[in-house]
């Protein structure tokens, strides 16, 4: 999947959240206080430093409440921004503006909090030759937003979820009786179709070679047993370590010479960051 936003994913989840916190009644602070017609002026500011995603979904969510708000992006996703950075300008009904600020910015503090976390992890990788992917956990309901995040970040997707790549884990294997046999199970149903397959220990890594699987998804083994891993399949596979990576760990994880190595906390537990929406006038 490439650094492209599905808007149109955006707008489900849009609708969601907007009826979360509209409920039954609306926004009644708003229309209590606010006089219509009364118009806003606003700047959506970067609080401190990071990388931005989401800003084309925050722009939605202020159109589909204030169709007639002018809203103007003054950066792009995936840029690298210092603190105080003015990301947006926003002017329009000041009653409609104020009911989707929240929503607005819930999506884009997420966003951007997962973008910039998975740039920290690129960045440890830089001058190897691995690739970060990411993972199927993600917070229900946002997986394409959030994949679409990791990869301003820099990140590279995995799959989307369970219908586009075969990925055979221990209790797939558990459950056939055997490595060897679950993947000739897989190829005999989907031979058109990527198998990974997890290994725990270096003797699963020669039987999913045997097997002719295509990625083997190496589990919180040690250094030496990714070197080793890696020896054993001598580029007749790619391969993939997972399991505990963390900032400090994954430098010295992609110099063992593994292709890919997989992050889930980069959208499972990316902290939001800190953007704001000031008046201005």
């Amino acid at each position: 999947m490439s650094r492209e936003l599905d808007i149109d994913d955006g707008r489900r989840v849009i609708e969601t959240a907007l009826a979360e916190d509209l409920g039954s009644s609306g926004d009644i602070t708003s229309a209590s206080v606010i006089p219509p017609g009364v118009q806003f002026q606003g700047v959506m500011q970067a609080r401190h430093a990071m990388v931005l995603a989401g800003l084309p979904v925050a722009r939605e969510v202020f159109r589909m409440v204030a169709p007639a708000a002018n809203f103007q992006e003054l950066v792009t996703d995936g840029d690298a921004v210092p603190q105080g950075t003015i990301l947006a300008r926003i002017e329009g009904p000041a009653q409609a503006l104020l009911t989707a600020e929240r929503t607005a910015l819930n999506f884009l503090q997420t966003l951007s909090g997962i973008a910039t976390t998975t740039r920290q992890y690129v960045e440890q990788m830089q001058g190897t030759r691995c690739t970060l992917l990411d993972t199927r956990k993600t917070i229900p309901g946002l997986r394409r937003l959030s994949k679409y995040a990791t990869a301003c970040g820099g990140a590279q997707n995995h799959r989307m979820g369970l219908f586009d790549l075969i990925l055979i884990k221990d209790n797939h294997i558990a459950v056939c009786g055997s490595l060897i046999e679950a993947v000739r199970r897989a190829k005999s149903a989907a031979p058109q179709i990527t198998i990974e397959v997890e290994c725990d220990t270096l003797d699963q890594v020669r039987e999913a070679i045997e097997s002719g699987a295509d990625i083997l998804l190496l589990d919180n083994m040690t250094l030496d047993q990714l070197r080793q891993a890696v020896t054993l399949v001598a580029s007749r596979a790619k391969t993939e370590a997972s399991g505990g990576v963390t900032l400090e760990t994954i430098a010295a994880i992609a110099q063992t010479g593994v292709n890919f190595i997989s992050v889930g906390r980069i959208t499972q537990s990316a902290p939001a960051v800190d953007i704001g929406l000031d008046w201005t006038t």
